[in-house]
């Protein structure tokens, strides 16, 4: 094998895939990244896989002879993305483990496995395939991925549940404490149209991946996604990504929004987030408990925490407020979260009493319903 490419084609394919490579294989080549080199192509693709999550990215190069092998994933990445710019030589010998890299400033030489050993990626032949725009696959990942649950144990609340409609998109997360469900247009390539109703949960560790795949490569025409029951594959361009589901049922989440409210708020969000923020640097690490002191009669509302032996911030701020006033109080963090995600000039909160759940709705951009459940405030 022999080829011939660019530092920078190179380092940023290696990157992307090295994001597949587990930190504790199971098995020594799973800490490899797989290189194919076509010589019929003149095209060399990346794969890493960790028996769940697998990425496969290629790029254009001179090749002048073709091969497989299996390098460290880890120890090429730091060796590649530390080289100068330029043309890098890749090669190996028949029968030989050891790769020779060689850059206008030097030469390396990296011993890796034979590819007979590296899984292959799941292939899915059956199944359903659909095609998703990139926009509102990403607005939908952007308005959910924060709610899901960091503990894989959790099963199904480690990821975001997507359904698909003849006309819409529904993304769904939610870790038990808060929920985020946002609903983007789906416009269907060449005029194709789904026929029926469509579910899956994927792990969020694969769709942040996605995203940021996505959102790197500006990528403009559909996704392609691949199901079959375990299994989903998502592909675009010289991209895969292939990913197991996360077994189990997902929560009823329709249920857990409330079907009418007592009060309703609207708020100016940069400003009610720059607010939260100033006086968030007092919330207790173990509880993060900030007040909201909601004011119908003023129509305004008073954020504040009290840090025992530490100190307390308090602000206020104007507001549309109808219905009666109340006091409420939340984990910080959440709120900051929504915040951040919601991404619109003004968003509106909608509650009934200081223990029921809470729904924050950004007016005006995208179609997007966040759920928090109140702390109780202590006497």
């Amino acid at each position: 094998m022999k080829l011939v490419c660019t530092q920078s084609d190179l380092n940023a394919n290696l990157s992307l895939v090295s994001r597949a490579v587990p930190s504790r294989p199971t098995h020594p080549v799973l800490a490899n990244v797989l290189l194919v080199a076509n010589e019929e192509t003149q095209r060399v693709s990346l794969t890493a896989f960790d028996l769940s999550l697998g990425i496969c990215t290629s790029f254009a190069a001179e090749v002048s002879s073709g091969g497989t092998f299996t390098i460290p994933a880890k120890l090429l990445n730091d060796i590649v993305s530390r080289l100068p710019e330029g043309e890098i030589t890749l090669e190996d010998e028949a029968g030989d483990t050891v790769a020779y890299l060689t850059c206008a400033s030097g030469n390396y030489k990296v011993r890796g496995m034979g590819p007979e050993e590296f899984p292959e990626l799941p292939a899915i032949e059956a199944g359903k395939i659909l095609k998703l725009p990139p926009e509102a696959l990403i607005e939908g990942l952007k308005g959910t991925l924060f709610a899901t649950s960091p503990d894989e144990a959790k099963q199904v609340l480690a990821g975001v549940h997507l359904k698909v409609l003849q006309d819409s998109l529904e993304f769904a997360a939610t870790d038990g404490h808060r929920l985020a469900v946002v609903q983007t247009i789906n416009e269907p390539d060449a005029g194709e149209a789904t026929e029926e109703e469509f579910e899956v949960t994927v792990p969020a560790r694969a769709l942040r991946e996605v995203e940021r795949m996505l959102v790197m490569r500006q990528w403009t025409e559909p996704v392609t996604l691949h199901f079959e029951h375990g299994q989903v594959v998502f592909e675009w361009a010289d991209q895969r990504l292939t990913t197991r589901t996360l077994e189990g049922q997902y929560p009823a989440y329709r249920q857990l929004i409330p079907p009418s409210f007592e009060r309703q708020i609207t708020l100016e969000r940069r400003s009610l987030l720059a607010a939260v923020e100033r006086i968030a640097v007092f919330a207790d690490q173990k509880n993060n408990i900030l007040k909201c002191s909601i004011d119908a009669v003023n129509q305004d509302i008073t954020l504040s925490v009290d840090a025992k032996d530490v100190g307390s911030g308090k602000e206020s701020m104007p507001a549309q407020i109808s219905g009666d006033s109340i006091d409420i109080a939340f984990n910080v963090k959440y709120l900051i979260d929504i915040l951040k995600t919601a991404q619109s000039p003004e968003i509106q909160l909608q509650l009934n009493g200081a223990l029921s759940p809470v729904i924050f709705q950004p007016l005006g951009g995208v179609n997007a319903t966040f759920l928090v459940m109140p702390v109780q405030l202590r006497a």
